[in-house]
């Protein structure tokens, strides 16, 4: 079998209002789709991590950069075709977009083993850990409005969450300090002290800052501290880790394993959030959280996009053992994006794929499915309609 070719695919709709979080407003949703095709009739399907105009930049780096890597090899050697693309963009890309565009590409090379030799994606990763995968709901996104707005709107959208069964919720903050404090406060008061709730800073704050939050986070049980600081800050990353007690998360901004390995070695972080269409695709997520486990890090997937990576993670973390593994282990969790409908996940899918229904029905779990490769197949007539040719 050869690849024959690669088509990346950029959609984007405008959103009903604007949503943003600590770094910046966005009016449109975006997702970036990776196709590729062999001689055997068989496609396979990807994801690449990245919004708005850094997709059109991968999609570039896809078409035109690696593309040309890999025509005519067997896209069964994802191995070999993971280090012959990192290899010969390492001068110009160690992280980052290249690294992104890679990621897509690794994983429709995982669904062509799936469809190819009729397996499910998550037993060529392991087989089956869980029957069913706990749900948490991200929503709370920043709006251009007062904090007392915000503050209303907030308790509106968390008490929405928790009666859809999720398991837990995250929240954005971003505001400032003090801002940010009332925030979740409204939110705690809303949802009651029992229930998960997650605080996500986008790295939004210099370590004084960070510091003077988590101080706050922690008398207020937060579950995680998400993005406290600059991803290339490690120090600040691991004087906040010794300094406060709610669980400080992070990742979803690293790439690959050697940037993971610092990570992990420097001891910044309490929990890992690696993004699979982000780090360098499966193929390098199975190395990234092997190291996590290696060092009794407990590994909850960051996700982001389209049903394809929704799809992609529930695989993986149906495949992925209880961490850090003891008498009580925890149990990853399947992020969930809960703001306004996201035709990119409900629409997108040929097969019946319905996270939602899932958790309303399960009490806040999903199953994955045994169809083969990543389990579902974008519907062509609908990338045309939202396809953005620039």
């Amino acid at each position: 079998m050869k690849i024959t070719s690669i088509k990346s695919h950029v959609l984007r709709y405008e959103l009903e209002k604007e949503l943003g979080y600590s770094q910046q407003y966005y009016k449109h949703r975006t997702a970036h789709l990776v196709e590729v095709q062999t001689d055997e009739g068989i496609t396979g399907w990807g994801e690449c991590f990245g919004p708005g105009n850094i997709a059109l930049a991968n999609k570039f780096i896809v078409e035109k950069v690696i593309q040309p890597l890999v025509i005519g090899e067997d896209p069964l050697n994802k191995e070999y075709i993971w280090q012959k693309v990192y290899n010969l963009l390492r001068d110009s890309g160690q992280k980052g977009m290249p690294i992104q565009a890679l990621s897509g590409v690794d994983i429709a090379l995982w669904d062509i083993l799936g469809k190819k030799t009729n397996t499910p994606l998550y037993q060529l990763v392991g087989g089956k850990c869980n029957n069913e995968v706990p749900v948490y709901g991200y929503g709370m996104m920043l709006q251009k409005k007062s904090v007392d707005e915000l503050i209303a709107l907030f308790k509106e959208e968390s008490k929405q969450i928790k009666s859809k069964n999720f398991k837990a919720m995250k929240m954005k903050v971003g505001l400032g300090p003090n801002q940010d404090l009332k925030l979740v406060r409204a939110v705690r008061d809303s949802v009651g002290k029992d229930f998960k709730l997650m605080v996500d800073a986008n790295h939004a704050y210099n370590l004084k800052d960070a510091l003077y939050i988590g101080k706050g986070l922690d008398e207020l049980d937060i579950y995680w501290f998400e993005e406290p600081v600059a991803p290339e800050d490690y120090d600040g990353y691991r004087e906040l880790k010794q300094k406060i007690s709610t669980s400080i998360a992070g990742g979803e901004a690293e790439f690959t394993k050697y940037g993971w390995n610092k990570l992990i070695s420097n001891k910044c972080i309490d929990i890992a959030q690696p993004e699979v269409c982000g780090l360098g695709g499966i193929t390098e997520y199975l190395k990234v959280a092997a190291l996590a486990q290696a060092n009794f890090i407990p590994v909850i997937n960051h996700v982001w996009g389209s049903a394809v990576s929704i799809a992609v993670n529930l695989h993986l973390l149906t495949a992925q053992p209880d961490m850090p593994g003891g008498l009580f282990p925890s149990k990853s969790m399947l992020e969930f994006d809960t703001t306004e409908k996201n035709i990119f996940i409900t629409d997108l899918p040929n097969e019946e794929f319905s996270i939602l229904d899932q958790v309303k029905n399960n009490n806040g779990f999903a199953s994955v499915t045994d169809n083969v490769g990543i389990g579902i197949n974008p519907d062509e007539d609908f990338i045309k309609e939202f396809e953005v040719n620039e």
